[in-house]
Order: structure tokens, then sequence, then C-alpha cells
């Protein structure tokens, strides 16, 4: 009985998780960007604690534990700290497709990634592996997707750690047994990048007055001819 509440619980996060992989692509402000993004890691972080307590598993409750630490705590204080407030204040996100076609290529590859992990969920004698790793790798190719069509640095750093996030939740379900010291790693990486992101992108912004790339990769050097 208990543990079909916490398998109950685990598919309501997992619905959750997908929807806010919806809403990062959804919206057009870098801050609700940020905010769904601490949304669905608090929410990796329920799932773990919940499949922690279903397997006995005390490194899934610490593994909950670092996703909070790094992501709904650290990231987001990080970026706060190094971007100005012009990122956060009615700023809109520039992207390559518009909102509506970019929630049907969305939902587009949520199906097929329903199909792609079918052959694999059959041969996997875990149930909840039938929940977790089909939203996992669909959030993982809607974070891809969301790298490829922002604009913007900020946006385009949520989107990798979107697929981390992606990659977390359909991991915690297939190999639960996976040592704290690689989420610890990666949680430590995460962090780090989104360090250096913010950094290069305050000072870039500072510098040019932009961190689009598109108006980047406009600002090259004339070519220089040797006599």
């Amino acid at each position: 009985m208990f543990s079909s509440i916490l398998d109950a619980l685990n598919t309501f996060g997992a619905g959750l998780i997908l929807i806010s992989a919806f809403a990062m692509v959804a919206t057009r402000q870098v801050q609700g960007v940020v905010r769904y993004f601490v949304f669905q890691s608090a929410l990796l972080a329920l799932c773990s604690f919940a499949l922690g307590l279903r397997a006995n598993a005390s490194h899934l409750w610490a593994l909950g534990f670092i996703t909070i630490a790094a992501k709904v705590v650290a990231i987001p204080l990080v970026l706060r700290r190094l971007l100005t407030d012009d990122f956060y204040e009615r700023r809109e996100i520039s992207q390559a497709i518009n909102i509506p076609s970019s929630l049907l290529i969305s939902l587009a590859l949520t199906i097929f990634a329903e199909f792609l992990s079918a052959p694999f969920v059959a041969s996997v004698p875990i149930p909840i592996a039938r929940i977790n790793f089909p939203i996992g790798l669909a959030g993982v190719l809607i974070g891809a997707y969301s790298l490829m069509a922002r604009r913007e640095a900020i946006p385009q750093l949520i989107g990798i750690l979107a697929m981390e996030n992606g990659s977390f939740f359909a991991g915690i379900a297939i190999a639960p047994e996976l040592p704290m010291i690689a989420e610890l790693a990666v949680a430590v990486d995460v962090v780090l990048i989104a360090v250096v992101v913010g950094l290069l992108t305050r000072h870039i912004r500072i510098a040019i007055g932009t961190t689009e790339a598109a108006a980047l990769r406009e600002l090259k050097e004339e070519p220089v001819t040797w006599h």
C-alpha cells in the first residue's frame, strides 16, 4: 500500500516535470525560464526522495539533497548575483522559432521519446522505469531543442541544465545504484558551468550590449593583409 502511494507520487512528479519542460519552452522571460527550472529541479528531488524511501536507498535521499543544494539554491543564487537586473525585469528571450511552433515541436519530441524508449522499457524489469525513462528522455530532447532554438546565453544554459535534469530523472529509475559520487561530481560541474556562463554573460553584456548569439556571430575582425 505504501509502495503504491510512493509510485503514485513519482508518477505525479513525472507529469509535473514534463509540464515544466513545456513551460520553459513557452515562457518569454529569462526569469520565468529560471523559475521553471528551479521548480523542475525541486520535483526531481521529490521523486528522488520517494524512490529512496520506496527502495530503502539512502543514496537516493542524498542525491535529492544534492539536487536541492545545487539546482534549487546555488544556481539561481549564482545567476542572480552575477547578472544585471535587466536580465530579469521584462527581458524577452530572442529565439529562432515562435512559441506555438516550439510547443508543437516539443510535443512531437515527447511522442518520439515514448516510441524510442518503448523497446528498452519493455526489457527492463523495473515498473518505475516505464514512467521515468520516457519522460526523462523527453526532457533531454526538449532541453536540446530549447538549446538550439534560443538565442540568448542564459536560456541556452538552462537548456543544457534541463537536459541534465532529464537524464537524472531517467537514471534514478533505471540505475538506482548509481554511485553518489557521480551525481555529486555532476552537481559541482553544473554549478561551475553556471558561474562561468554567468560571468561571461555579464562581461559580454557590459562590453557589447547584447548576449544574442546571432549578434555575437557578426562581431568579426576584418582579415589583415600582410605585406
